[in-house]
């Protein structure tokens, strides 16, 4: 159809969308045409806006490589991710254990570990930690042969990816559960870290004056035919940046109890018991946001 005005747009695109023989490419495209249109309509974005949106738009590719998923921090820094996490599992994530977003740093391939095993794979300074946990169905049977996938920053905030101090792999490990569900490693306490800031996403953060610092937290994937894969984080309920998380990843569900013992002394110890609740379903691998 022939553009009269700025009214025939939306229709024209729609119609041009419609043709497409994929049924859910049309629903998700055409929804998007709609919200978006009437995104620039109401804010009414000018030429200059729209040129910053197409710099934006590739400053987050240019940013993006092997080591690093700029997508995947924006697309947390404004809570869609956490959102798509909780519209897709559970009640809406209000479920024993709550899903959470995977976020940028997972990498397939991590070491696979006997049970009690380190994380460390080099010298990491930090609290000793040690955690227990047990894998079980929502009727409370233990899950036994789930594996689970492990990762954390050191006590610095930084993931081995993007430290060239840290051995490959450190801090990163795959547990398989026994038969009562039950798996447990060593490690150091995790620290808050802030987000990577020296892309467009910090950029975006640091015009809403927000602050970019994570609440200490541990990543599990637990994987076992039968269930959907379950992806989250647990987090220590004295950190204090819990309510301000700047990707929104914190539930109730999260917050585990990392309990000091024997604190001021040579076997000063954390300790964090914690329950993964799987649900029946498909069970998946997401794709890795780094390599």
């Amino acid at each position: 159809m022939l553009i009269q005005d700025q009214s025939d747009v939306t229709e024209a695109v729609l119609k041009a969308i419609g043709q497409a023989p994929d049924a859910r490419h049309s629903q998700i495209l055409s929804a998007l045409v709609r919200h978006l249109h009437a995104f620039v309509r109401e804010v009414r974005v000018t030429e200059e806006e729209l040129e910053f949106a197409f710099d934006f738009l590739n400053r987050i590719g240019q940013a993006s490589n092997d080591r690093h998923n700029e997508a995947a921090l924006f697309s947390d820094a404004l809570g869609v991710s956490t959102l798509v996490c909780l519209m897709n599992n559970g009640a809406g994530g209000a479920t024993e254990t709550a899903s959470a977003l995977l976020g940028p740093f997972w990498r397939l391939n991590a070491p696979e570990l006997e049970s009690g095993a380190s994380l460390l794979r080099c010298p990491t300074p930090g609290t000793p930690l040690l955690m227990r946990g047990l894998v079980r169905d929502r009727a409370g049977n233990p899950i036994a042969g789930a594996r689970v996938d492990v990762w954390q920053a050191s006590p610095t905030g930084l993931y081995e990816n993007q430290d060239q101090r840290q051995a490959e792999m450190n801090l990163r490990g795959v547990f398989t559960a026994d038969s009562d569900g039950r798996f447990h490693f060593t490690s150091v306490r995790p620290a808050g870290y802030p987000v990577p800031m020296d892309g467009p996403t910090g950029d975006m953060l640091r015009a809403q004056r927000r602050q970019p610092l994570r609440p200490a937290h541990l990543h599990f994937l637990v994987f076992r035919e039968g269930y959907k894969t379950l992806v989250t984080q647990v987090f220590p309920g004295d950190d204090p940046h819990l309510e301000y998380d700047p990707v929104f990843g914190v539930t109730p569900a999260l917050v585990g109890r990392y309990e000091m013992q024997n604190e001021g002394a040579a076997d000063e110890c954390c300790v964090l018991d914690y329950e993964f609740v799987m649900q029946p379903g498909e069970a998946r691998l997401p794709v890795p946001p780094i390599k």
